[in-house]
């Protein structure tokens, strides 16, 4: 196992600045292309918007302290109690909260994954460990390793699928550790299942097993962000003390609209999300096509609307993100990312025409090398 480090795995904000290449560019916003930030690129789901806009009296007044309605709407879409569930300011807010609700004393992290798992335990007094996926041409957990190690710690923290490396982990074999290992919590950040064709997997293979914590968002999927919106899904023991350190009226007025007005539009929100994998697909074949084999860059397979690529040659991740931010173009330099280094890119698709830019941009940066 390998121990934080200060500095290791840090990120400061989340994705590229987009406020500031603005700035260095002196440009509007909607000029640059950002394929640093992991949302839906097909837009927000058809009507939320409009709706949202016909709501925003309701910012007059206070939300629920507890966000029951919300909670319970999302308990009956999963198929789940309302005491199996803990609406939040974002996943990010369930994030931090759990350490101190779980008692966290020794906890491991699986990655190289996203960084605010290390923070959530740093910021109560935790220096986590890290089991590592070992770096080629695949980034895969051993799973021999895993099941042995996860003996050791009372929490687990995974991404599935994860990021940045877009993977799914085979569920079967969690639910097998999962189960394996009663004293051991295991937390699963699912934010990005709903861009995955595999979707509710998780739910039919742990859904029930009393050491998970499922943790979702619909801030990504349905491209609204800045509205903060997760739920993390366990036993009601968990929840319990989870929604103990809550703060109140914790998810603002709009966001309980949106999730209000999604969950009740189900048929459309799951036709959109449907849309999406569809198109994530399509696009995610079209980069591995055209890259085939190439010298200077080696793209990994992915599930999700992102994907993370790895360079060769004399390339590194600084100078090929700067080149293409004088394009307007913003992606992801993984180097701090615990386990990866500098010649590791993430890009988050964006549409057919946004990406052959981007692709025909890269190629014209890498022929050289």
């Amino acid at each position: 196992m390998l121990r934080w480090q200060p500095g290791d795995g840090m990120i400061k904000g989340h994705g590229g600045n987009i406020y500031e290449l603005a700035r260095q560019q002196g440009c509007a916003l909607d000029a640059i292309t950002d394929m640093s930030s992991n949302v839906n690129p097909l837009g927000t789901l058809p009507g939320l918007t409009a709706h949202l806009g016909r709501k925003l009296g309701a910012i007059e007044s206070l939300p629920e302290a507890d966000a029951d309605t919300i909670a319970t709407l999302f308990a009956d879409h999963c198929g789940v109690q309302r005491e199996n569930v803990a609406p939040g300011n974002g996943s990010t807010q369930l994030l931090y909260a759990l350490p101190r609700a779980l008692n966290t004393r020794r906890a491991l992290i699986v990655g190289p994954t996203y960084a605010d798992y290390a923070s959530a335990c740093l910021q109560h007094g935790i220096t986590p460990d890290y089991l590592l996926a070992a770096e080629g041409d695949r980034i895969r957990v051993n799973f021999q390793r895993l099941s042995s190690a996860v003996q050791n710690y009372d929490t687990v923290f995974l991404c599935n699928p994860n990021n940045p490396t877009g993977n799914m982990l085979p569920v079967e074999k969690l639910a097998r550790i999962f189960a394996a290992n009663p004293e051991t919590v295991f937390l699963v950040d699912e934010s990005y299942l709903p861009f995955a064709q595999e979707g509710r997997l998780s739910q039919d293979q742990y859904g029930d097993l009393p050491n998970v914590v499922r943790m979702t968002s619909m801030s990504k999927i349905f491209k609204i962000p800045g509205l903060r919106i997760g739920f993390a899904i366990a036993q009601p023991d968990i929840i319990s003390r989870l929604q103990r350190l809550a703060m109140p009226w914790s998810v603002n007025s709009l966001a309980c609209e949106a999730v209000a007005y999604i969950l009740q539009n189900e048929s459309a929100a799951n036709a959109f999300v449907a849309e999406t994998q569809t198109f994530l697909v399509r696009e995610r074949n079209r980069i591995l096509t055209r890259y085939a084999g190439h010298p200077h860059i080696h793209w990994y397979r992915s599930c999700t609307s992102f994907m993370l690529a790895r360079l060769k040659g004399g390339h590194r991740a600084p100078q090929v993100c700067a080149e293409l931010a004088r394009h307007l173009i913003l992606i992801r330099d993984c180097s701090n990312f615990m386990g990866l280094t500098d010649r590791y890119i993430r890009v988050s698709l964006k549409s057919t025409a946004e990406n052959q830019r981007f692709v025909e941009r890269l190629a014209d940066l890498l022929e050289p090398a």
